[in-house]
């Protein structure tokens, strides 16, 4: 992963043919594609595509649709201000009152994939494009509506970037505006947003997440992982967006630390058959990291969509170690930590995190 300590510009230290930019012709504004969308690019299963993803955060109304200006009113020079933040702003391609608020990069058609499928995206690397982020919350969104925020105005907190003596990238906060810095949080990027197209003929709002995936918001996405999504519609039609430096469980303030980062990823094609042998039916996104699968289970209702993600959990154990349900129940309870992903984006998330090496243990 690169450093936190300039700007990447769009098309700069790109060396693969396989490199999609945020333009407006490449990029959705507060909406997911869906079946009806053309590819802006098309890949062989295996193939390795760099994406660069635009944070939403100092593009929107309440922030003044001018990007230049706010960072600028939180001492950010016109040279760290990325061009495309600019660009998408004046494209007025977005309804504030109909749309989402993420810049969505793609589609991406995989060749050969169709529904039934599961297209495996696993991240590679994660580059910052710039060295700052915003955290917001705004009237009527995240864990406290009516509470906060506390005065009339939405929030969008600056926050610098920047290594502690130890040499550690963090994000800083003050204890009050215009304070010095307090707290010193370690970053972890990851999107977001990943997804596939949806079988509809009209664009999906980009806050609530799915099936298709889309704005999920699980932390452990980092680099190494991966995400499995079932795929709804022939070519996939993969997209990214959302990208964040770090993020709490919960994101309860309704963004965490939003900022521009450069995704390389793999996309590879699973088929229907060998899916199931795998992890069975699975009814939305599944996550994998070097030590843990992640089920993920998702409803407008907190608690409906903690049981599904136990009911994922138990199919997955299920298909992939022959475990009873009874007995599948029984080790998640004693052994697996389900947490919340997030609960502001109108469909709230859980995700399982099943330890491999549980089963992996030599018996006595």
């Amino acid at each position: 992963m690169g450093d936190y300590t300039g700007v990447l510009r769009r098309g700069e230290g790109v060396d693969t043919g396989n490199y999609l930019p945020v333009t407006p012709a490449t990029t959705l504004w507060g909406r997911l594609p869906c079946r009806a969308d053309a590819p802006v690019m098309t890949v062989e299963p295996g193939a390795t595509v760099v994406v660069d993803t635009l944070s939403h955060e100092g593009l929107l109304p309440d922030q003044g649709s001018d990007p230049a200006a706010f960072f600028a009113s939180h001492g950010v020079p016109a040279h760290e201000v990325l061009d495309e933040a600019k660009e998408i702003t004046a494209s007025a391609a977005r309804d504030p009152e109909r749309d989402g608020p993420h810049v969505v990069t793609g589609p991406i058609a995989v060749s050969g994939s169709r529904p039934g499928d599961l297209l495996a995206v696993t991240v590679v690397d994660l580059t910052p494009r710039v060295p700052y982020g915003v955290i917001s919350n705004r009237h009527g969104r995240g864990a406290l509506p009516g509470e906060m925020p506390s005065g009339p105005d939405n929030v969008s907190v600056f926050t610098p970037i920047a290594a502690d003596a130890a040499g550690t990238w963090r994000g800083w906060l003050p204890d009050r505006d215009g304070g010095p810095a307090v707290a010193g949080f370690p970053l972890a990027p990851f999107l977001g947003i990943m997804g596939v197209a949806t079988a509809t003929h009209e664009r999906a709002h980009s806050v609530p997440p799915g099936p298709h995936g889309g704005n999920i918001d699980v932390k452990e996405l980092t680099v190494g992982s991966t995400v499995y999504l079932p795929v709804q519609v022939a070519g996939a039609l993969f997209y990214a967006g959302d990208p964040h430096f770090a993020q709490g469980d919960g994101e309860v303030a309704l963004t965490a630390l939003e900022a521009s980062l450069r995704a390389t990823v793999s996309l590879e094609l699973i088929g229907e058959r060998q899916a199931l042998r795998a992890f069975g039916e699975l009814a939305g996104p599944l996550g994998e990291t070097a030590e843990f699968l992640i089920p993920t289970g998702m409803d407008a209702d907190l608690d409906e969509a903690m049981r599904a993600c136990v009911r994922q959990a138990v199919a997955i154990l299920g298909a992939r170690h022959a475990m009873e349900p009874h007995l599948a129940y029984a080790y998640l309870s004693a052994a697996t930590d389900f947490r919340i992903s997030q609960v502001v984006d109108l469909v709230q998330g859980v995700h399982a995190m099943i330890r491999k090496s549980d089963f992996q243990v030599a018996r006595p």
